[in-house]
């Protein structure tokens, strides 16, 4: 069964950038991870989609993100990665990786504060 263990959160300052990782594991074929998807939920707020990376490698993101963060796929790693920039307070949550399938890792907490 295919499994998502996300990484790389952490505290960061308006303005700053964050790299997180997804790295699937376990035992997985390759039409479970052809689309992968980043969500964050912040405190008291419905989980939201953040972006997506199809398997021909596009990246769609939501309007919220666009222009700041990336989210990329290395097929040799089978590691899922979302670049992160300019951000701020309301990036704050935790952010979650899913492969459109119904698997969720256990997710990575980003803070942004002064």
């Amino acid at each position: 069964q295919v499994q998502l263990v996300e990484s790389g959160g952490g505290n960061v300052q308006p303005g700053g950038s964050l790299t997180l990782s997804c790295q699937v594991a376990g035992i997985f074929k390759p039409s479970d991870i052809s689309d992968m998807a980043w969500y964050r939920q912040a405190p008291g707020k419905k989980r939201e989609w953040v972006a997506d990376i199809l398997s021909d490698g596009i990246g769609r993101y939501s309007a919220s993100v666009k222009g700041r963060f990336t989210i990329s796929r290395d097929t040799a790693k089978n590691i899922i990665g979302l670049q992160m920039t300019g951000l701020t307070p309301e990036d704050t949550g935790v952010y979650y990786c899913n492969n459109r399938a119904g698997v969720w890792g256990q997710g990575t907490q980003v803070t942004v504060s002064p």
